[in-house]
């Protein structure tokens, strides 16, 4: 029986639509005299015909038809071409057609043999008397061209009938009925009905391609000509059948048996009480027989049996409407369409007719006529057998149908309908253009997504992405056209005058209806993102290019409206400003081919205090080039803020660690790091934006700085915050006592509240997987307030991948594989990554005069060299001996950060006598990793890298003293570091 507990454990699997009708019928061989063809066509137009009915059902692949006059011509085709299927009409000598049947059959045993014949008395009675051996089927042609459409269908139904139906679970209906006369004429018309009903179903499907894939789920037809043949087909099919039609008299062991459908039905009704059976008999004493026994009695003289037949499928057989009825008068109380209106109204129907219906198998006959498998088969499979369990029954349905709902939205680009998006929806486009580079990359992890389940509950963490409606790039180019913007856009205006002609603008009718549909569904602020067709695509370095804005949650619709409206033509505008188009011309891109798709998306986090934000916000890349201590490069490197990520973006204090060695965290190793280098301020969505406010160029107008003491209070950052005790000067990982509140995601990191630091591993293992080379991620993240007692422990919304493609990383290798003689430095233990461009000069302590007791005196003299660099605005490499910033005069030059922060590349060198361990793990380390600031060991004496101080002793020096020499080069040194391998060069000017 089910519980509350066993219904929320509820596991779907989805339906493989894709491995479907796998083998079909595209070639078909049409053996006929050319007279007979010629009355078969109508002038010719018999492929025509099949032509235009596969597209008036929505079918693929319609077959293409070869005519041979006879079989000698015949046996010539089959011999040159591969042929699905064989149609044959007899000519005036008809025991001919079924010789050479049997022939083929010898030689071409895999291809079915169909005969179709104009009937009469006389073609019947030479017929019963023909070995049928080698043919499938005998047809009737009385020129409907439906007869081809259902002889291919029943055909490809009974090929792939054992796969279908045992193992995905399509249904059947079998059709027993040994007349050649009546089957001819009966199934055309039940194949045009399943078929038009599959196409009405597929609709509930969420693009074009889900919809065609859908329509491969329709029920199959099973048609048997005797009793023996009925039996097999219910013994291997019994358990996905949808509903028998048969015949009663048919034969038996070879004999004709007067009832024969009626001991068929009683077998199968016997092994399943609930299944529908429809007889169909010339013969009106055996309507009683079939009525009496609960069967659908359909009279084959009837002049309206075709309909009445339709009617009879549609109404027993599940498809159409789901008519709910009362049980004790059998009154109709409501319709239900679809899928979305069974989870409606799940909770409005009477207990009784529930009961009922589910009982008698109705509800999940009804969802298996429409290719919803996974939901019918947990309905079917457990019984409920008393008018108590109907609360539960519900329930099931409900959570049946949102499991459903959420597992098919996942990984699918839906079509954007008002009437269809709704809380479940989860990613949908408007329009038919393409989705720009962040759309791609949000389809992309949607998919990755789907396919790892895990992502469910991931350490009691959902990993999913915000509700997305993606404006694609036609609406665009709409937008550009119908208010003539380009001779504006393309011109020389500021930025403010381009802006100001685009709000002014108006915007395509149709997204005004579906812009209060989406209303209607997110009650959250929405994010308004650029998505161009050259954002985050590969090879195309184009983050952060264009505008991002934000649109708070607002009760009134028409603010909110007008307020959606202006973001979107902001957007739109943003393509224009001078930074984009200096960026154009930077990277050999022409702006008026560039084309704007719009992201309108839930901004994630929740309402504290008087602001809107996440608990954090992130970004990963799967590369590291500044490992510490036991990390590697491989090991990817995080950057997390409380709040929004626009403070990562412009450069705030995040704090970086890495996935794999979470517990090791640089900035909070010492007091006075955390002190200095963790974030005080944190970026969040105001809420009360007035009215009037305008849109600016500036897409952070509506972002404020809260103060994290302020955010603090609101117990926005319960599991972020750490302590600093002033008397013990102490941190302590809690929020309790008094003291200054640092955020150092302790309680996450380290005592792995929220699992952070594996969710992000796994994004960015899987992300780079999945795209074949090293990535960047974005993230956001809601952690549950009482994360630390309950299994859910809150949400993880990934919110963005790219490739790293920033052309100083794109790194040839061979750069780095030059001879010493042509370098000055060359280190094989180096941090950073990429080429650095545009230094000439070289600071260095002078090895033949150093002196470690001179070392304090050194500082001072670079501290002035440093600045004077700075004031210049030129880089330059330092090179000197132990370490840099060492607080110990006697382990290298005890310098401050300050006193060298102009330094591009900082290199650290032994000297014979003095071998000094590399600096690690202190502040050193965390303002390099901040300023992307190169690192170079060398110890030449122990051959652990190369450094020709000799080289540079021989330049003209443009300054020197005792200790400190500096040398000035025309070109540009080549400085290349390979972050991955820890190789770094300089090479000679």
């Amino acid at each position: 029986m089910m519980n509350e507990e066993s219904i929320s454990s509820l596991y779907l699997k989805d339906t493989a639509f894709h491995n479907l009708m796998q083998k079909r019928i595209f070639n078909v061989l049409l053996v006929a005299s050319p007279y007979d063809a010629f009355m078969m066509e109508e002038d010719g137009r018999v492929e025509e015909q099949v032509y235009f009915e596969y597209v008036s059902l929505n079918l693929s692949s319609p077959p293409r038809f070869e005519k041979a006059a006879n079989y000698a011509e015949a046996y010539e085709a089959l011999a040159r071409k591969s042929f699905d299927l064989i149609i044959a009409m007899p000519g005036v000598d008809v025991s001919e057609t079924f010789r050479e049947a049997r022939k083929i059959d010898g030689m071409y045993p895999e291809i079915p043999f169909v005969v179709l014949t104009p009937f009469s008395k006389e073609v019947r009675r030479r017929i019963a008397n023909e070995d049928l051996a080698g043919v499938d089927y005998v047809f009737s042609w009385l020129g409907n061209v439906d007869l081809i459409l259902a002889i291919i269908k029943l055909i490809e139904d009974r090929m792939n009938a054992e796969n279908d139906i045992l193992e995905v679970g399509v249904q059947a209906i079998i059709l027993i009925e040994d007349s050649i006369r009546f089957y001819s004429s009966v199934l055309p018309h039940l194949f045009k009905y399943l078929l038009k009903q599959s196409m009405e179903f597929s609709t509930e499907a969420l693009n074009d391609h889900e919809r065609m894939l859908r329509m491969r789920g329709r029920p199959k037809v099973l048609f048997a000509r005797d009793y023996e043949e009925a039996m097999a087909l219910y013994d291997k099919y019994g358990d996905h059948i949808l509903g028998v039609i048969s015949d009663v008299r048919f034969p038996v062991a070879g004999e004709k048996d007067p009832d024969a459908g009626i001991r068929f039905a009683d077998h199968v009704r016997e092994k399943c009480p609930y299944m529908p059976i429809i007889i169909e008999s010339q013969e009106s004493e055996n309507k009683e027989k079939a009525e009496s026994r609960g069967y659908v009695f359909l009279d084959k003289n009837s002049k309206t049996l075709p309909q009445d037949l339709r009617n009879a499928v549609g109404r027993h057989f599940g498809f159409g409407d789901f008519i709910v009825t009362d049980p004790s008068t059998g009154m109709e109380i409501m319709r239900i369409r679809d899928l979305k209106g069974l989870q409606t109204n799940v909770f409005n129907i009477p207990s009784d007719s529930l009961f009922y219906h589910c009982s008698s198998n109705d509800v999940s006959r009804w969802l298996y006529s429409r290719a919803l498998f996974p939901i019918a088969e947990v309905v079917k499979t457990y019984r409920f057998t008393k008018m108590e369990e109907a609360p539960v029954v519900r329930k099931l349905l409900f959570e049946c149908i949102v499991k459903y709902r959420r597992m098919k939205n996942r990984g699918v680009v839906a079509i954007f309908r008002k009437d269809r998006f709704d809380f479940y929806s989860n990613f949908a486009r408007i329009g038919e253009g393409s989705l720009g580079g962040k759309g791609r990359g949000l389809a992309f992890i949607d998919q990755i997504i789907k396919r790892n389940p895990v992502c469910d509950d991931f350490q009691g963490v959902e990993i999913k992405i915000p509700r997305t409606v993606v404006l694609c790039t036609d609406m665009f180019d709409q937008f550009m056209e119908m208010n003539n913007l380009y001779p504006v856009a393309l011109s020389s205006r500021p930025d403010d005058e381009i802006l100001r002609h685009f709000l002014h603008a108006r915007l395509p009718e149709s997204l005004i209806g579906d812009f209060l549909a989406l209303f209607d569904v997110i009650d959250k602020p929405i994010a308004v993102r650029s998505s161009s067709l050259l954002e985050d695509s590969h090879y195309q370095p184009f983050a952060g290019i264009y505008s991002t804005y934000m649109i708070p949650h607002l009760d009134d619709k028409k603010v909110r409206l007008r307020m959606l409206c202006d973001a979107v033509k902001s957007v739109y505008a943003s393509v224009f400003f001078a930074d984009s188009k200096a960026y154009m011309n930077a990277t050999s891109n022409v702006i008026d081919q560039e084309k704007m798709a719009i992201i309108l998306q839930e901004v994630v986090g929740d309402m504290h205090g008087e602001y809107y934000y996440p608990s954090f916000s992130g970004v990963g890349r799967s590369l590291n080039y500044y490992p510490i201590n036991e990390e590697v490069a491989e090991d990817g490197v995080v950057e997390v803020a409380a709040g929004l990520g626009k403070y990562i973006v412009d450069g705030g204090l995040s704090l970086r660690f890495s996935p794999k060695h979470p517990d090791h965290v640089l900035q909070t190793s010492t007091v006075d790091l955390a002190l200095r280098d963790t974030q005080t301020k944190l970026y969040a969505l105001s809420q009360d934006t007035p009215e009037s406010m305008d849109f600016k160029t500036d897409d952070g107008f509506n972002i404020v700085k809260v103060p994290v003491a302020d955010a603090f209070k609101t117990g926005a950052l319960k599991y972020l915050i750490s302590t600093f005790d002033f008397q013990d000067r102490m941190i302590r990982d809690s929020a309790f006592g008094n003291g200054r509140r640092l955020v150092t995601f302790a309680n996450v990191l380290r005592q792995k509240v929220y699992p952070l630091a594996d969710a992000v591993d796994f994004m960015l293992s899987t992300g780079q997987y999945e795209m074949g080379r090293p990535v960047e991620i974005e993230f956001a993240g809601v952690i549950n307030p009482d994360a630390m007692k309950s299994e859910h422990k809150g949400t993880l919304y990934w919110l963005q991948i790219r490739p790293i493609v920033d052309k100083k990383e794109m790194l040839d290798d061979s750069i780095l594989d030059v001879d010493d003689n042509d370098l000055i430095l060359r280190s094989e233990s180096a941090l950073g990554h990429g080429v650095m461009e545009g230094v000439r000069h070289v600071v260095y302590v002078k090895p033949k005069s150093f002196n470690s007791m001179r070392n304090p005196e050194v500082a001072k003299e670079i501290e002035q060299i440093n600045k004077d660099f700075i004031d210049r605005n030129e880089p330059y490499i330092l090179i000197g001996p132990g370490r840099w910033g060492s607080s110990d005069p006697a382990l290298g030059v005890p310098v401050r950060w300050p006193q060298i922060a102009g330094a591009r590349l900082i290199v650290e060198s032994a000297l014979p006598g003095y071998h000094i361990e590399p600096s690690q793990g202190t502040h050193f380390f965390q303002n390099l990793t901040s300023f992307g600031v190169g690192y170079f060991t060398v110890d030449p004496v122990h051959k652990k890298g190369f450094y020709d101080d000799t080289y540079l002793d021989s330049m003209p020096a443009v300054y020197e003293s005792d200790t400190v020499r500096i040398v000035r080069f025309e070109n540009p040194l080549v400085i290349a570091i390979n972050g991955r391998k820890g190789r770094g060069i300089v090479r000679k000017a």
